[in-house]
């Protein structure tokens, strides 16, 4: 069940659309796209209330849209990802072989796993190679 955001402002209970927070060294008001969570500084409004925001005098709104933003992960944004987590997961060539020096206190290579599963770790990364390669 998921648990639908509502306006901040008072005696309204329409939906949020919309986050606002203040900065308040630069006297400024951003309204952006509704955040992804509930900030205790910030608060989430509908749409009315977003398009009728005005600010203190002296004060400025910066209006941040989303409509230019892909909402999801195109394609090309998940290949680069993929192709970036890759590369970390190549081990450094070395004389000593693909698992070097490394080890862990069980004599295998670094973290779980080695050279006879198939499997590499790189910090908080595992990439398991495939049967065919």
């Amino acid at each position: 069940m998921s648990l639908v955001r509502r306006c901040s402002r008072t005696a309204c209970g329409r939906p949020a659309v919309a986050t606002l927070t203040y900065v308040y060294a630069d006297s400024t008001a951003v309204l952006g796209p509704l955040a992804t969570y509930a900030e205790p500084h910030c608060y989430d409004l509908c749409a009315e209330h977003s398009e009728r925001l005005t600010a203190p005098r002296g004060w400025e709104v910066v209006r941040l849209s989303d409509g230019s933003a892909p909402s999801r992960p195109s394609g090309d944004d998940l290949e680069a990802l993929a192709n970036a987590v890759r590369e970390a997961a190549r081990p450094p060539e070395r004389a000593a072989g693909a698992w070097g020096s490394a080890r862990t206190e069980s004599g295998k290579g670094p973290g779980k796993g080695g050279p006879a599963t198939g499997e590499t770790r790189r910090g908080h990364l595992r990439v398991l190679r495939s049967p065919d390669s």
